[in-house]
């Protein structure tokens, strides 16, 4: 299925992008369209985009969304969109101690990439290896 999100994507698309491809559809392609692009004239499953299903609310991320919308009851998984959130939306979530070197890195890809393409491929490593760790620490995710 194709999967259709804004274009220069950073920790919360990212990581949706990423969950979308482990959890719920293995051979998802994702298209990244300007900001200015409405929901409603767009053809396949829209994220983070104006109109989009699953997108920000109730100062929760597109990932939040997403493990709500899929039921995904996997722990390790919930413990990283604690991460994700605090990284994406510092000032609406209480910062779990991991949140800014995970910024940090995800701006680092954003900077270093030309493409999203490329941005997802590295940001995927990185969302793979941040769900390890979450899988192996219980304690992620916890406030300071």
């Amino acid at each position: 299925m194709k999967y259709v999100t804004r274009e220069h994507i950073h920790v919360d698309r990212t990581a949706t992008a990423w969950a979308i491809r482990r959890f719920v559809d293995h051979d998802a392609s994702f298209e990244f369209v300007p900001r200015s692009v409405d929901a409603s004239g767009v053809e396949g499953i829209t994220f983070d985009l104006r109109g989009a299903d699953l997108g920000h609310r109730r100062g929760r991320c597109t990932l939040d969304a997403l493990i709500e919308k899929y039921e995904l009851a996997d722990e390790a998984l919930h413990r990283m969109a604690t991460i994700i959130r605090a990284a994406d939306l510092p000032h609406e979530d209480p910062s779990p101690a991991e949140a800014p070197g995970i910024l940090a890195i995800f701006d680092g890809v954003r900077d270093g990439c030309a493409t999203d393409e490329d941005r997802l491929e590295r940001g995927s490593v990185i969302c793979e290896a941040l769900y390890t760790y979450c899988s192996q620490h219980p304690d992620a995710g916890s406030p300071l």
